[in-house]
């Protein structure tokens, strides 16, 4: 009952009331009447309008008050009103200021989509979002957390950047190009109800130019990355790296207990090559050998140039028969395709490529890679003194020749 009263009473009204009773106060008091009276008295000897005068000041004086009482009332609304929209902002920002520090600490593409999947939303006000990556002229998604379909993504974010897609519908989600050094390099976008504010376009674009910079970076660390590990002439991967990945390799294949097979081998008369030629035309040479690798091997299997014009290949999930087909192949390709040297544009020979191959086949639960490489080349070194152009097993067959 109490908060009843206290609603349809507000602290205003109390003012109005405690006024309400002055004026009654003044109504039935007598010493009040008697200034009245002392007023007109003075009214009429001296001519002057005293109590009208009186009630004028007193009508201004509340006007006045009223106007300042409103104006300080506006003030303090709006001054709420900014507390409220500097609060909002500094949200904004820290929820930017937090997608670009999970940015920085991601180089590679899938942990910045985890973080893109992650902060999107909550930079989007809730909306739906998703962010899409060109790569030369193949588009991918790098996150979609909203109620599309990838392909209707892909169409918006093509859309954006003025690649229509002909016969298609295009999505009304509000669109970000993300562009860096003046290149495209993908899009996000966002549910476009609720309509989209202009503030809130500001802070969506400040997010494009975060993620845009960050798929740039990871990309050039990519290539560093490439680049450290790989050799500049065959494309294969270096010494280090090697090593690297064959002791992974071997744990990998202790628990899955899958075969495991290495080859290495050595190009035959190479020191004639390059003393007939040149060291340009050797180069010529092992960078022919590097492609031809590329051609005949699988994607997963480790092709590393160990060293000069040695050469190592790794063979996951391959049992005995496939390991001893794949060298063999290798060694038939390589003979099948002399390298053509050329001086000035002019044809100078057609260099023939051999190599001596040496096979090892690992057991599972082994872990010395330095001890299988061991064995891999004696392996070698018994297919050159047998004649070269052949494969040798460590068990000493010999499967050419």
């Amino acid at each position: 009952m109490r908060r009843s009263a206290m609603r349809v009473i507000s602290r205003n009204d109390l003012f109005l009331l405690f006024g309400l009773t002055i004026a009654l106060f003044a109504m039935v008091s007598q010493p009040l009447g008697d200034i009245l009276d002392y007023a007109r008295a003075i009214d009429e000897d001296s001519g002057l309008e005293l109590v009208p005068g009186l009630v004028i000041l007193a009508v201004v004086f509340m006007f006045h008050q009223f106007r300042k009482r409103h104006e300080s009332r506006a003030l303090a609304l709006t001054s709420a009103a900014e507390v409220r929209q500097a609060t909002a902002r500094a949200a904004e920002m820290e929820r930017l200021v937090n997608f670009g520090r999970g940015l920085g600490e991601s180089l590679d593409h899938a942990s910045i989509g985890t973080v893109a999947a992650e902060h999107l939303p909550t930079l989007a006000e809730g909306r739906g979002a998703w962010a899409f990556v060109l790569s030369g002229t193949a588009w991918r998604p790098l996150a979609v957390v909203a109620d599309r379909s990838v392909a209707e993504c892909e169409i918006a974010a093509r859309h954006a950047l003025g690649d229509a897609v002909a016969g298609a519908a295009v999505p009304s989600d509000v669109c970000f190009p993300m562009v860096v050094g003046g290149q495209p390099v993908g899009v996000i976008g966002v549910a476009s109800h609720p309509p989209v504010t202009e503030h809130e376009r500001i802070v969506l674009s400040a997010a494009a130019a975060l993620l845009g910079g960050a798929l740039k970076n990871a990309e050039l660390f990519e290539v560093v990355h490439e680049n450290s590990v790989r050799d500049a002439l065959t494309g294969c991967f270096n010494r280090q790296h090697a090593l690297e990945v064959i002791d992974a390799e071997l744990r990998r294949a202790r628990r899955s207990k899958l075969p495991l097979a290495l080859i290495m081998f050595d190009l035959d008369h190479f020191k004639e090559v390059n003393d007939r030629y040149g060291h340009l035309c050797g180069d010529e040479v092992l960078s022919a050998v590097g492609q031809r690798m590329k051609t005949v091997l699988r994607g997963s299997d480790l092709k590393c140039r160990w060293g000069g014009e040695e050469f190592l290949v790794l063979l996951p999930d391959t049992d005995p028969p496939g390991a001893e087909r794949v060298a063999e192949i290798l060694r038939h390709d390589l003979e099948e395709h002399p390298v053509k040297w050329h001086v000035a544009d002019i044809h100078v020979a057609d260099i023939s490529v051999t190599a001596s191959f040496g096979l090892t086949l690992i057991v599972p639960g082994e872990t010395d890679a330095t001890a299988i490489i061991t064995r891999a080349d004696a392996a070698l070194y018994r297919a050159k003194e047998a004649g070269r152009n052949r494969v040798c097993v460590a068990d000493g067959r010999q499967i050419t020749g």
